[in-house]
Order: C-alpha cells, then structure tokens, then sequence
C-alpha cells in the first residue's frame, strides 16, 4: 500500500511542476489587449506582412492566445488545427490534461490489480489515445458531412447571383439556409467580411479550416473571377456538377472495391480471433509463443506480415478520385 502512494504522489508532484512551469512561461494575460492597444495607438503601418499581422491579431479573441504549451506541441503536432477543424470547443490545455488523466488512471488502476509498471504505462498510453481518435473519428464525419453538402450550397449560391444578390448575401443564404457544419462555416466568411476583413482572406481561412479539395476549387474560382471577371453563377454551376459526378464515381468504386474490403477485415481478423480461441482451448500450447525463443521470433514475424498485409490491402482498395 505505501508503494502505490508513493508512486501517486510521484506522479502528482511531477504533473504540478510541469503546470507550474507552463504557467512561468505562459506570461502575463493582458498580453492580447495590450498588443491591441498598441494596434491603435500606433501612427503609421509599414509593409503588407505588418499589415496582415496587425489584421490578424484585430481579428483574434483576446481568450484565444496560444500558451507556451500549445505552441510546444504545435511544433509536433497541430492539435489545435485538428479540434478546429472536428468541431470541438474544448481548449487544447483541458483536452491534454484529458490525456493525462486517462494515463493516470491507466497506470494506477493496473498497478493496484497487477504490480508491472510495463503493463500500467502500456494500458496509460492506450487510454490517452482514446481522445485522439474521437476527434480524428469526429473530423472524418464532419468533413464528410461538409462535402456532401458542397454541392448544393454552391447552387443556391449561383441561383443567389442569378437573381441579382451579391456575393456576401450568397453566402449569408446558405448560413440562414443550410444545416451544419456548411452553416457554420459560410456564416464565418460572411461574418468575416462584414467587419472589413478581405474577401481572399476569408476565403483562405476558409479553406484552412476545412481542407477540402473541391472547396479549395471554389475559392480559386471566386478569386480569378474578382480579378478577371467572367459568369460566377455559371462557374459554380459546374463545380457543383463535377463534385456530384465524383461522388457518383466514388460509389461505383466503393461498389467495386467491396469484395476486397472484406477480404482485408477477414483476412486481418481472423489471426488474432483465432489466437483468443487457442488461448481459451490449450492456454499451455499458445503460451509458447511467448517462452520459447523460437515462438518470440515466430510471433514477431506474425505480426510484421499482418501489418504488411494490412498496408497492401490497403493500397489496393484505396482508389482516390
């Protein structure tokens, strides 16, 4: 009993040293407003790139500021890009110590049924990536869900500046029109310009938050016919048409490709199912797997093949259109 407080008040005294340190280096709060003030105060601006950054940060929350932990996970991973992007309100700070905690409780609750801190910190690291893998599972459907309704807000866009609105109330119609994620994200744009921000930058920001590819053929779209001109309504016309002529293309090859999807989940279920139910018939004969040098090897060439199988299934079902 006393080893496992001892270890709880290890790993309590290191979490609070590492806040505390995120805390030094976070700095002052007023930072934000204070750069705005400044904004304003300031006589003159030199030079387009002060220019967008002076935009930026007039545009930013004063809530929204990245930490010094935010910006050290940044250079590994975009984490914040990705809750962006899935939809998710929760600050990059509460969704890490989310991680955390599901690692802490991983790693005590197996050391208080089985004293291995192998074990523990294996089941610790398997619990922190369940967070992970909500929000890619999250941005996969939301994405999806943002492409399918593409195509129509591109047409009642067109059918907008057919009937003699602009641009700006093309976008608020599929703000007030359509339902999520679309809605939320054209409202951004309209939003955007209405307080003086350009229509290319909008658009960019746009396009950074849902990367799309069919999206991003619209913005340059829009861009090139503000500069050269030319029939909007028609050009998105035809960007609707060829997104919904892929979505077509894409079920033909969803259809086609079917067989070996299910080839592939047979094929890579089938070891470890088969492994459970050897392991509940003769535990002794499978438990050489493990004992014997011969069936370490024998195992860990198993498990290279299965992955290799994995990546070629892969490989050939995944046909991009």
């Amino acid at each position: 009993m006393m080893t496992y407080l001892i270890i709880a008040a290890a790993f309590f005294g290191v979490a609070a040293l590492v806040g505390g340190v995120a805390v030094m280096f976070r700095g002052p709060e007023s930072t934000g407003m204070e750069d705005r003030l400044d904004l304003f105060a300031s006589a003159t601006i030199h030079g387009k790139a002060e220019d967008d950054k002076n935009q930026k940060l007039l545009s930013q929350p004063l809530d929204d500021r990245p930490g010094a932990l935010e910006e050290f996970i940044s250079r590994f991973f975009n984490v914040r890009a990705l809750l962006q992007q899935a939809d998710v309100s929760i600050p990059l700070p509460k969704f890490v110590a989310i991680m955390g905690g599901l690692t802490a409780f991983g790693v005590l609750g197996t050391m208080a049924f089985r004293p291995n801190i192998a074990i523990g910190l294996g089941v610790g690291l398997l619990l922190a990536t369940l967070p992970l893998i909500w929000l890619v599972f999250k941005r996969k459907k939301r994405l999806a869900n943002f492409n399918k309704q593409l195509p129509d807000a591109l047409e009642l866009i067109a059918r907008a500046l057919r009937a003699g609105h602009s641009l700006a109330a093309g976008f608020n119609l599929v703000a007030n029109e359509m339902n999520e994620p679309i809605r939320k994200e054209f409202g951004k744009v309209y939003e955007a310009q209405n307080l003086g921000v350009p229509l290319e930058q909008s658009l960019d920001e746009l396009t950074e938050r849902v990367p799309n590819l069919d999206l991003r053929f619209f913005a340059t779209a829009v861009i090139l016919q503000r500069q050269t001109g030319g029939d909007l309504a028609e050009i998105l016309d035809k960007i609707g048409k060829l997104i919904r002529e892929r979505f077509k293309l894409w079920g033909q090859i969803q259809a086609l490709t079917g067989e070996g999807r299910l080839s592939g989940i047979v094929l890579l279920g089938l070891p470890p199912v088969l492994f459970i139910v050897m392991l509940r018939l003769n535990y002794d004969y499978v438990m050489m797997l493990f004992t014997d040098p011969l069936g370490k090897q024998m195992l860990a060439f198993a498990l290279v093949m299965q992955l290799v199988g994995a990546l070629v299934i892969r490989k050939i079902i995944n046909i991009k259109v």
